[in-house]
């Protein structure tokens, strides 16, 4: 469902700047012809500048270390440059070209769960699958539908993912999650009770205690990621199993300490905006680690 809006979207945005600009050649006008199909195509840029004006004045005395202007606009720069790669591209028109990774060799091979988050599918992990094939890493990347349904409602999609996962390799997997998708797999554990069915859980990104932008969510999920909400205080409190990496520039989970739990592993990743930050080494090292893979080691490779 959503890589067939996402497409739409995507087909939209080139159909009118491919319009503008013919209307405005034909008009003899190339200078607004090239202006405005820019626009059009890059728009998204002023609207991550204006997520990041707005972490800038709501962040307070939050304790993450407090970011540069040089900081917020180099990580303003790099979601200009991912966003496209990700909405544009991998999750509309690639969300099935890495197919999951069960090979009948997987036993006794720790596998991997990747979880996306709000607005996105498992497109988002291309080229972390990409790269968990080529070093030998069983995986399995699901997809959370409805995409505007309740948190809640994704539990049956993890489960099933973490049997498939547990009957190929008979052992538990890493699971990895950005954003939203912690969330869920937080859900997920407390319909277990328990954290034994995981070796290790990572989230990236997560509003583990809401984000302030969730104000303006109005679908359900939307509402469930507001700052220090019921719900979320709902979910279990385990949290020594986690590693949740975070940063100082995320334009989308802030006051960024919001995306760390009491009691794990919290890493600060500086410099880096909310999607960038998922294809940063130093997240993609620490699942590996977690996952043992082949002594050849693995690397995270852009497509």
């Amino acid at each position: 469902m959503l890589a067939r809006l996402q497409k739409i979207i995507t087909l939209g945005l080139l159909a009118s700047a491919i319009s503008w600009a013919a209307l405005w050649l034909h008009a003899g006008r190339p200078g607004w012809a090239v202006v405005g199909a820019m626009a059009i195509l890059f728009g998204h840029a002023f609207f991550l500048g204006i997520e990041f004006v707005l972490l800038a004045c709501v962040r307070g005395q939050d304790p993450a270390p407090p970011a540069s202007a040089l900081q917020m606009l180099q990580a303003w720069f790099g979601e200009v440059l991912m966003a496209p790669r990700v909405f544009f591209w991998r999750q509309p028109f690639r969300s099935q070209a890495e197919p999951d990774h069960l090979p009948a060799t997987a036993t006794g091979q720790r596998g991997v769960l990747m979880v996306h988050g709000f607005f996105c599918n498992r497109g988002l992990w291309n080229p972390w699958m990409s790269s968990l094939r080529r070093s030998g890493v069983p995986f399995v990347a699901v997809n959370l539908e409805p995409v505007f349904g309740s948190i809640d409602g994704y539990a049956a999609t993890i489960e099933a993912a973490v049997s498939q996962l547990e009957n190929m390799t008979c052992l538990p997997p890493v699971v990895v999650a950005h954003s939203m998708g912690g969330l869920a797999v937080r859900a997920w554990l407390g319909s277990l009770g328990s954290t034994t069915r995981v070796h290790r859980i990572v989230t990236v990104g997560t509003p583990h205690r809401g984000t302030w932008l969730a104000r303006f969510g109005r679908t359900h999920n939307g509402r469930q990621m507001r700052l220090d909400n019921p719900w979320l205080a709902a979910l279990p409190p385990d949290c020594a199993a986690f590693t949740c990496f975070y940063s100082h520039c995320d334009n989308i989970v802030f006051p960024p300490s919001t995306a760390t739990l009491p009691g794990a592993d919290n890493r600060h990743v500086p410099g880096v905006a909310h999607v960038h930050l998922l294809f940063q080494p130093a997240v993609f090292n620490e699942v590996c680690r977690w996952a043992r893979p082949s002594p050849s080691g693995c690397a995270l490779r852009e497509e």
